[in-house]
């Protein structure tokens, strides 16, 4: 990857998470490192979204069980 398309890149990422910050939405230090990496080319675009996706998952998973333990403990 060239210098030129690296800080492209860096750029970015900047925007989006300047983005995130005006709508209010928090960018997690996870979303951080694979954006860091994907900026340097250490990641393809395509590496990073399954990742996110795959971290996202389990969070949903994880908020499922405990809405499910908590609902099965009210009864």
């Amino acid at each position: 990857m060239t210098d030129e398309a690296k800080e492209r890149r860096i750029q970015v990422v900047k925007l989006a998470d300047a983005l995130s910050a005006i709508e209010g939405v928090p960018v997690s230090e996870y979303t951080k490192m694979l954006s860091h990496c994907w900026a340097n080319g250490d990641l393809t675009g395509e590496q990073m979204k399954e990742a996110l996706l795959a971290s996202h998952y389990r969070l949903a998973a994880q908020e499922y069980s405990a809405h499910e333990t908590m609902f099965s403990q009210e009864q």
